[in-house]
């Protein structure tokens, strides 16, 4: 039987990565849980020009956004495995809509796992949009790790 991905028979565990704390958490909890279930993570970072990067930085208009991307997915793997478990881990970034690439990754996934920025109060039971459309639409089971828990 063909693989529909290329871990040969491994779990795949894609991981939405945008620097953010409760991205951070997000990927550090699917560290864990690949380290129980022998899965394979993939953080992908998804940029585009009409949404900001999770963590403050200054990009003018001549640096490479694909480049300065690639750099805060950078920082959110050290600081997500920072004492964490050893896994196979593969990494990317890639353009388009955060939302509509996530759920087009889950076609070949496991487990997509997202960070929820928790607002608190009512508010804070609510998703992030990203999260909400990729709940409603994955094709794979959607953990969604919130940062005041």
């Amino acid at each position: 039987m063909d693989m529909p991905y290329e871990n040969h028979g491994r779990g795949r565990i894609v991981v939405g990565v945008d620097g953010s704390t409760s991205s951070v958490r997000a990927l550090r909890w699917a560290l864990r849980q690949a380290e129980l279930t022998g899965a394979v993570v993939e953080a992908v970072y998804v940029w585009d020009l009409t949404t900001s990067f999770g963590m403050s930085m200054t990009v003018s208009p001549t640096e490479n956004l694909a480049l300065a991307a690639e750099e805060v997915l950078a920082q959110a793997i050290v600081r997500a495995a920072d004492g964490g478990p050893i896994v196979p881990m593969e990494h990317r970034v890639e353009q388009g809509k955060p939302a509509a690439v996530l759920i087009e990754e889950a076609k070949r996934a496991d487990l997509l796992v997202l960070g929820g920025r928790g607002l608190g109060g009512f508010a804070g039971a609510l998703l992030g949009s990203v999260s909400q459309h990729c709940v409603q639409h994955a094709a794979c089971p959607v953990v969604v790790v919130r940062t005041d828990v």
